[in-house]
């Protein structure tokens, strides 16, 4: 059983208000209580988890992140946490509509924890919210 007793905080990357929305919900289906933070792009999500002040993200954290975004899409923010020596290790699910096979080939070239496409919203969000909440519940993860 993992030794954290913090909370693991959800940060969600996503664009589309729907799709937040979605996942906001599938949370409370499931009666996830975990602080949860929307941002809407690689940028924002940079600078949520750059902070410096009291306001700042601290580990244990679960990236949710879609592919499909402006100013700066899920692959690029990957490869800028990547190469970020407080970042590279955080642990990122892509959340994402895109099938393409390159897409999933460059996403684990990151080393994603998970790939999931989005379906059905409600139904596709609850499933990927249970695989994620067991995920954090049974892996150590870095403080």
């Amino acid at each position: 059983m993992p030794t954290n007793t913090k909370a693991v905080e959800i940060i969600v990357v996503e664009d589309d208000d729907i799709d937040a929305k979605g996942i906001s919900r599938a949370m409370r289906k499931l009666k996830i209580a975990n602080p949860m933070h929307r941002v809407k792009d690689g940028i924002e999500a940079l600078e949520l988890l750059r902070r410096k002040e009291e306001l700042f993200i601290n580990k244990p954290y679960i990236i949710l992140l879609d592919i499909n975004m402006p100013r700066m899409n899920g692959l690029e923010f990957l490869e800028v946490i990547r190469n970020d020596e407080d970042l590279k290790d955080s642990i990122v699910f892509i959340l994402t509509t895109s099938k393409a096979e390159q897409d999933r080939i460059a996403a684990f070239k990151h080393n994603v924890a998970g790939y999931m496409v989005k379906s059905n919203l409600e139904e596709g969000f609850i499933s990927a919210l249970k695989l994620i909440d067991h995920y954090w519940r049974i892996v150590e993860l870095p403080v």
